[in-house]
């Protein structure tokens, strides 16, 4: 224990002098590694904090939810390409009210559609761009709602398609920057309509289904207009099956029942799609994972540079020390004890190149953060603990070589070399 606690004092300080003596010579050969780590743990990193980003705002969508649409989330992945689904008729009101007198053990079931682009006014005040969604009155069973005000739509309002409305936190700063938004009304869609609630403000989504920038109404109310109007609506049937564990036997249901109610025959393939977040969640690891590879093979160079940068000083290191090697050895040092030194300066330097690269990491995620509102940087443990070893792995293939050519010197020849 003594001997390897030794040991690893004197490499630290030979590791010390050669910074100390060849900081020019030492500096330029442990950029390389310092950039390598930058590089690969900047990408690990981002990757990470996106894809973090990314499945909190999928995981919003629900991960016991089945959604009946047109089309599927990835067109053309499948048996079909993105033409044949041009053909699916889409889901309908009275499809909705077949699957709930059909009945599954599906937890709830409801009725969505959306209309993109809309503009509310209050009095002198405006908002456009607003997405006002129109679902039935099972919606606030399927997807979660947090209100800072107000509440949600009574059995009633939403049976009658009563003039009524929920708003998101930016339509409520908008158009009521200094009032209570409940209880008034404001012009949408052509008509007035009553604030009823405000949602809590939950931020940008990276998939773009943050509530802050929609306006909810009864499902019967915006169901009229838009047949009227002859909207794109993306109509859904959205299926809650209660539990995880429950999702494939719901889904199989509703695949029957979907089959039955628009009377496919047994050799006719499905016309509708069944869409769920684990499909979204395939084709992240797919993509992240090639995302990871590239920052891999990119890093890798530079950390091959940085790695023959180290051998150079290691054998640098080893001519300069030839005699007190050969000294060494005649005092009965056994090779080992001049291989590990050696080595252990080596992986003590690539140590030091990556803690250098890791800190740069962690300031950039500091610094992004600064001017990131609703998207968060993190330099994980698991990163840092790759760099870590990445910078061992590269110590050790990079001080073998001389490590090993110091071990093997001759004695009587080492302390001749002067």
């Amino acid at each position: 224990m003594i001997k390897t606690i030794k040991l690893l004092y004197e490499s630290v300080a030979f590791a010390f002098k050669a910074l100390r003596v060849n900081k020019l010579r030492t500096t330029l050969s442990l950029l390389g590694v310092t950039i390598g780590i930058f590089i690969i743990i900047s990408v690990f990193t981002a990757v990470d904090s996106l894809e973090k980003n990314l499945r909190n705002s999928v995981e919003s969508l629900g991960d016991d939810i089945i959604y009946v649409q047109k089309w599927p989330w990835f067109a053309g992945s499948g048996e079909y390409k993105w033409w044949d689904y041009l053909r699916f008729p889409n889901p309908t009101y009275r499809e909705y009210r077949q699957l709930l007198e059909k009945g599954t053990s599906a937890e709830a079931i409801g009725m969505n559609l959306f209309m993109g682009g809309k503009t509310i006014k209050f009095l002198n005040n405006s908002v456009s761009g607003i997405t006002v969604t129109a679902a039935t009155h099972d919606y606030d069973k399927i997807r979660k709602m947090n209100f800072s005000q107000g509440r949600y739509f009574s059995s009633i309002e939403s049976a009658n398609g009563s003039n009524v409305a929920i708003i998101g936190s930016t339509v409520a700063e908008s158009l009521f920057p200094s009032m209570d938004p409940v209880g008034r009304s404001m012009k949408m869609l052509g008509r007035k309509v009553t604030v009823i609630g405000v949602f809590v403000r939950e931020g940008e989504s990276m998939i773009n289904n943050s509530a802050d920038n929609t306006v909810l109404v009864p499902f019967n109310f915006a169901k009229n207009i838009v047949a009227r109007r002859g909207e794109s609506s993306q109509p859904t049937i959205i299926v809650k099956a209660g539990d995880q564990s429950k999702l494939t036997q719901v889904q199989y249901e509703l695949q029957g029942a979907m089959r039955s109610i628009r009377r496919l025959r047994p050799s006719e393939p499905d016309n509708f799609s069944l869409n769920k977040t684990s499909i979204i969640s395939n084709q992240m690891d797919s993509m992240f994972g090639f995302v990871n590879a590239i920052g891999i093979v990119i890093g890798g160079f530079s950390i091959l540079v940085g790695g023959f940068g180290i051998a150079n000083i290691m054998f640098v290191s080893v001519k300069e020390r030839t005699s007190i090697i050969g000294i060494q050895k005649s005092l009965g040092a056994k090779n080992y004890f001049i291989l590990s030194q050696f080595l252990s300066e080596s992986i003590f330097l690539c140590l030091f190149g990556g803690a250098i690269g890791l800190f740069l990491v962690f300031l950039g995620t500091q610094i992004a953060n600064l001017f990131m509102e609703d998207f968060t940087f993190a330099l994980s443990t698991g990163n840092v603990i790759s760099g870590c070893v990445i910078s061992i792995v590269i110590g050790i293939i990079s001080g073998f070589m001389p490590a090993n050519t110091a071990a093997n010197l001759n004695p009587v020849d080492a302390i001749r070399s002067n």
